[in-house]
Formats: structure tokens, sequence, C-alpha cells
């Protein structure tokens, strides 16, 4: 049976919830749909610390408070992974892994996932020593080495704050210097337990069959090879667009992220991106935010016009 909403919203980071606690504010019906738990990339975060009102706070944290307001007003929210949008004009359909909705606005907010960097070992030891969540798995480690991949803002951030739970951070960078904001930069050279692996390519990611017991690297000036001794490796090499489902609807560029005006519309009417998805998202929570804000707002005249078209008919 299909279940009829006025905004479906795909996905529940910071995005996404915005643009519930707006709508659901305007008395429209709303659910949001989302394969895992809401917050996004928040709960994948140690501590934010340019966001608003807060000098400090964790990504999980905020995650709460933004699914408590967000569900205030009684936008619902349900986990599913959709599998195809169907625009209909004004109306579209939302099919799932097992459910069926219909709504006049669907808002994509599904954010993007960590990138994964293919080399042997990878797989195999996922949740065994290698992680993409210093926040989640970080604690496992304590007094422990441990090894970041990445050189731009997320691994930095992270590896600082791995820095207080481990005995030493190795960041192993494919590059001689780092692509992190100065500030980013600044804390983990001054950090005294946080180590630079310049010039370096992860090969293999190498343990006992149980855990992982160090990072196989390829010296790119020497081409000599090397193992980092570890129990923990940290992956943080860039993310892509979580869009499966959306390719029918022509609103994607070529890698996959959603094409928008500055007021979220896509040129499908009454579709809408937020956040991280979007081509030109800056992928900042504050960003996120905004966005969600600006599509609630719009998407409420685009419901009340499609009222309006009603009653001239």
């Amino acid at each position: 049976m299909t279940q009829k909403y006025d905004v479906v919203i795909i996905g529940a980071g910071p995005a996404g919830m915005t643009t519930a606690t707006y709508a659901s504010r305007a008395n429209l019906s709303v659910m949001m749909i989302n394969k895992g738990i809401y917050g996004g990339q928040m709960n994948d975060t140690a501590e934010v610390e340019n966001y608003p009102a807060f000098d400090s706070i964790l990504g999980p944290d905020l995650a709460e408070k933004m699914y408590a307001s967000s569900t205030r007003f009684g936008a619902e929210y349900t986990f599913g992974e959709v599998q195809n949008v169907i625009d209909h004009g004004k109306t579209k359909t939302i099919v799932t892994d097992d459910e069926q909705y219909e709504a006049k606005v669907v808002i994509v907010a599904s954010g993007a996932t960590h990138r994964h960097i293919g080399v042997p070992g990878e797989d195999k030891y996922s949740g065994r020593g290698v992680s993409y969540c210093a926040v989640c798995d970080g604690a496992f480690f304590k007094n422990e080495q441990i090894v970041v991949i990445g050189g731009g803002d997320s691994a930095v951030e992270e590896a600082s704050y791995l820095a207080n739970l481990a005995k030493d951070v190795t960041i192993v960078h494919r590059r001689d210097q780092l692509r992190a904001s100065r500030i980013a930069q600044k804390r983990a050279f001054d950090t005294d337990n946080i180590d630079f692996s310049w010039n370096k390519r992860t090969e293999e990611i190498i343990g006992d069959d149980e855990k992982v017991t160090g990072v196989k690297v390829l010296d790119k000036i020497s081409n000599q090879e090397s193992v980092i001794k570890t129990n923990g490796v940290f992956i943080y090499v860039g993310i892509d667009p979580n869009t499966q489902g959306l390719e029918n609807l022509g609103i994607l560029d070529e890698k996959g992220w959603v094409l928008t005006d500055d007021n979220m519309q896509t040129k499908v009417p009454g579709i809408y991106a937020v956040g991280d998805v979007r081509k030109d998202s800056i992928r900042q929570i504050a960003a996120a935010v905004g966005d969600g804000a600006v599509a609630g707002k719009i998407l409420f005249d685009y419901i009340q016009s499609l009222s309006d078209t009603e009653i001239e008919a």
C-alpha cells in the first residue's frame, strides 16, 4: 500500500532534518527515509567546533539534538533504502527496499559516503582495525599506535582527536604537504604524538587474519616499500555522493552529485536537493542547515502553488 505525504525526505543528516523541521512546522506531512542512523557524517565526527551556539560539541550529540528538533512538529522517520524515484508531475513515487510512498515534494538529502582506498585487506579488516569513524572506534585503540590515511581536513582533525587517545598517531599522505585548513594543520603539527609519513602510497593493510597488524606503504620518491606497525587504521580520503536510485531523473552531474539552483531546486519541479549531496555544497554542517532552511521555505511555496492551480482549475 502506498503511503502518502506532502514531503518525503531522502536522508536524515543536518540538511534533511532541518528541512523536516521547517516543513512540519508549516503543518505539512513529512516522512524522512534514511538507510542508517540519523545524523549522517556528524556521527563520524569527534568534535564540532564551528557550529553556532556551541564552543564544542560531539558530532553524535549534535545529531541527537537535531533529530529531536526535526520530529518535534510531527515529522516521521523510518529506515529504508531508496531504490527509485518516479516523477509524475504534481506527485512523485518513492520506492524503497520494502515500501512505496507518494509525495508532492521530494527532498534529496542523502549526503555522501566515505571513500574506500581499495587496497588488499581494507574490506577484510573493516571493523577489525580498519575504521572510518574516529569517535566511534578510537577508544578501542587507547595507548596504541594508530595510522590515519589522508591529508584533508577530516584526516587531520580526526588525527588530532585520536592523539588524545593513542600513544602515537602517524598520518600517511601521498603528497609532501597537507590539504587541510591552516588551523587544522597547525594543531596537528603542534601535537607531540602526531608524526607524518610523506609521499607514501598505501599498498596493503596487513593482519593476522583476526586483526590489523600494520600498513604496507610505498615511498613514491625512493620506490621502497615499508610496513608501519599498527592495530588501528583510520581512512579519510574523500567522499562520494549517495545518489543511487536517482539516475533516471536527469538531475545528476557526471560524478553523481545533484545539480541545483540557489533555491535548492533541481530541474525537475518538486524535487530539491540539500546538503552534501549537492554539487556546489561546501560540505559543512552549518551550510547543510542553511540549505535545509531554504528548501523548507521554498517547498511550502511550491506546494501552495499546486493548491492554487487546483483551485483555478
